[in-house]
């Protein structure tokens, strides 16, 4: 790219993310050096926020001046009423802030197939982040297309006996209608010892969402760190999400962090915005 790991930080402004302005006031939009938009946005995985009631969740996320969410159960709990739905739902609004999808939703059973699909579309959500074990994949499919909710696929790495890599999710949904996709969980992947901007490349008519984090090492010990720190080749991934003009959501997913996460997940939107910068 030629820029270092300095250049890069000091272009997104990192600092404001962590200090009292966010991110937004440096970087109001992600963009090229040529000043062209990205076609993706960038958006948070609820779950980084796991330790957090919801209200500090959208707070940290506005922070960072990022305006959409994936939420996990412990933020809209799966057993929620309409009425609780509508409570969660009207507070993102007044914030600012876009519920993207939902998820990660497991489902073992053909009642929990049915079930989060039905909540999912009580939200108002088109498209789920979900594991349905694989003799559900028909039914899921068939709520697919009866509700016009997307379904995609997020795989765990080595120790996933479901979908450890994207491909073992793509070859089971290949002839499947074409909103059932995946969602790359790109730190996963790289555990496996797969590069991630490889499989965004080979399965992207399928990729409908992308967990943005960056591993400490390419196999099953590794663990979440700030991205740029890791093994992931960060800049070549967002070349190869640019080059295939992937227009949907990058969620970042810090694990690291549980009690205190926002300084390494600043540090990662920091990053992930200046290398969009230096395009």
């Amino acid at each position: 790219m030629g820029h270092s790991r300095r250049d890069i930080l000091k272009l997104a402004g990192l600092s404001a993310a962590i200090g009292s302005l966010p991110l937004s006031a440096v970087l109001p939009e992600e963009k090229s050096a040529s000043g062209n938009s990205i076609p993706f946005t960038l958006g948070i995985a609820s779950y980084t926020f796991r330790a957090f009631p919801l209200d500090q969740a959208i707070g940290m996320t506005k922070r960072l001046g990022i305006t959409k969410m994936t939420l996990k159960d412990m933020h809209l709990p799966l057993k929620s009423t309409e009425g609780e739905i509508k409570a969660v739902l009207e507070k993102l609004k007044a914030s600012g802030v876009e519920l993207s999808s939902c998820g990660v939703v497991y489902m073992t059973t053909e009642e929990e197939v049915r079930h989060a699909f039905a909540y999912a579309k009580a939200a108002g959500i088109g498209m789920m982040v979900g594991v349905p074990d694989e003799p559900l994949l028909p039914l899921a499919e068939r709520l697919v297309k009866e509700t016009n909710i997307a379904l995609a696929i997020h795989n765990h790495g080595p120790t996933d006996k479901r979908y450890p890599s994207p491909e073992s999710a793509y070859k089971l949904i290949a002839r499947m209608d074409k909103r059932m996709g995946l969602c790359i969980d790109v730190g996963h992947t790289r555990r496996l010892g797969i590069d991630p901007a490889d499989e965004v490349e080979r399965f992207f008519d399928r990729l409908l969402d992308v967990h943005m984090k960056d591993v400490s090492s390419p196999d099953a010990k590794g663990t979440t760190v700030e991205c740029g720190r890791g093994v992931i080749d960060i800049p070549m991934l967002l070349r190869t999400l640019v080059k295939m003009k992937y227009s949907g959501t990058l969620h970042f997913e810090h694990e690291k962090d549980e009690k205190d996460p926002l300084p390494g997940l600043a540090e990662s939107v920091g990053y992930v915005r200046g290398v969009l910068a230096t395009m």
